[in-house]
């Protein structure tokens, strides 16, 4: 593990200086190793484009229209019957590798094919022997990431197929929420076993997977994406509103794990909150249960019942998901009795990221606040800033990616949070910024094509 940690701090010490690794002369050579696992790259949360029957990009659309369009048509209708998310005919297709001239995904890809002599892959087309393949998974990250593990399963079974090896084995980079796809699926593969609380492991990536290499992934749950919930994303000039982020099943599976102290009162202490029960949404009137969002979903209805009955359907569907979402973190850290690949986390501990939100008591009444500079009447001796911002990529804090309740590296991790992880490297970088740095991709070539 240590050569790991060595292996990223002279890397980073390079970059330091402005001296960049040059990844082709590094790596080129290794070309000669003719039975290089395949590697599968899993995108995280918006990191496929969405189209339409007609081929239109919904999402994240072409050129400024990223960054100037309103997002109300991702929001997902629920099936009455089942409450789950519907089809509304959007289909991935293909990374969000660059938006209006940002680099998001396109210079992993580059350095894969340049460096690491990689060349795509399309699942049903036989590949050539002798060459090296990656291939991508887009998804739709709106549904249940269970919807996404089920697609790794078949996009992993006919590269076996196209590879002429029923014994094929895979690699995997997985940026954030696509950490938790991939992890899921070696425990599970694309059963879900969400519906009680058993969790019966079947080791489905034994055999299958090799390596997998996670990049800034949420490991016990990003405070970001409470904070979405209750006042919306921002995506260029505009915000994707809470209600339509309440209807992305997903973003419940990247809630803070219950083993997180995410909440804290206006003295600092820890609240004993249950981050994944219904009642606590109700009672601070957060997302589809605040006031100004219910009147914006009544106002899409041209009678008062049909909109009441509309709520009534999103509050059953909130909640549903809710439990889904807890069954879905609690599933990922059980112990396991064996570890059959390998794990590397990489990561930004550089940028102060939310690791908590304070509760404040105004005039009797509790309010959230998401940011130190919200505190109406700090208390003196309390560090707001420090016990609710903690190092990270401004996503994903250092905690988390290592999947630790504590950054404090000297406390050992909680009983209930297994996580075997062969090391980790950092990088000064923010969260979508990471699968662009240099440091990073040139660690993972070390990673994927070592031999020993």
């Amino acid at each position: 593990m240590m050569r790991w940690f060595l292996l990223g701090a002279l890397a980073l010490t390079g970059c330091a200086t402005g001296v960049a690794p040059d990844l082709e002369r590094l790596y080129v050579g290794s070309g000669a190793t003719v039975d290089q696992p395949p590697v599968i790259l899993i995108p995280g949360l918006m990191g496929s484009r969405l189209v339409d029957a007609d081929g239109t990009e919904q999402w994240p659309g072409k050129g400024w229209r990223a960054f100037l369009a309103g997002r109300d048509n991702l929001a997902l209708a629920v099936d009455s019957a089942t409450l789950e998310s519907v089809d509304d005919g959007l289909v991935a297709h293909g990374l969000t590798d660059r938006v209006a001239g940002r680099d998001y995904y396109a210079s992993i890809i580059r350095i894969l094919e340049s460096a690491g002599q990689y060349q795509r892959g399309r699942p049903g087309e036989r590949v050539t022997p002798g060459r090296r393949y990656y291939y991508e998974l887009a998804y739709d990250w709106r549904h249940d990431n269970l919807r996404a593990v089920a697609q790794l399963d078949d996009l992993i079974e006919q590269i076996r197929v196209d590879h002429g090896d029923p014994e094929l084995q895979v690699d995997i980079i997985a940026h954030s929420m696509g950490g938790l796809i991939a992890r899921y699926y070696m425990r599970y593969g694309p059963t879900d076993v969400l519906d009680s609380n058993d969790f019966p492991l079947s080791y489905r990536g034994e055999g299958r997977v090799r390596r997998v290499a996670l990049l800034g992934t949420p490991n016990l749950g990003s405070v970001s994406s409470l904070h979405a919930f209750i006042v919306g994303e921002r995506i260029g000039l505009r915000r994707i509103s809470p209600e339509v982020m309440a209807t992305f099943s997903s973003m419940y599976q990247l809630f803070p794990h219950p083993l997180n102290d995410w909440v804290l009162s206006h003295r600092g202490a820890p609240l004993d909150r249950d981050v994944f029960d219904v009642v606590i949404w109700r009672r601070f009137e957060w997302s589809i249960f605040d006031q100004d969002v219910r009147a914006r979903i009544r106002k899409q209805f041209r009678l008062d019942e049909e909109g009441e009955a509309h709520l009534v359907l999103l509050e059953a569907a909130f909640h549903r998901n809710l439990e889904r979402a807890r069954r879905f973190v609690w599933s990922l850290t059980i112990s396991l009795e064996r570890v059959p690949w390998t794990m590397m986390t990489f990561g930004g501990d550089c940028h102060l990221t939310p690791a908590r939100v304070v509760i404040e008591e105004v005039r009797g009444e509790s309010v959230v606040r998401l940011w130190p500079d919200d505190i109406r009447q700090p208390l003196p001796g309390v560090d707001y800033d420090r016990l609710m911002l903690e190092p990270g990529d401004r996503r994903v804090t250092k905690a988390s990616l290592l999947a630790r309740e504590t950054l404090d590296p000297a406390v050992p991790r909680h009983p209930w949070s297994f996580f075997p992880v062969a090391g980790s490297i950092f990088l000064c970088e923010e969260h979508d910024r990471l699968a662009t740095n240099i440091s990073f991709q040139d660690n993972l070539l070390q990673f994927l094509l070592s031999r020993d």
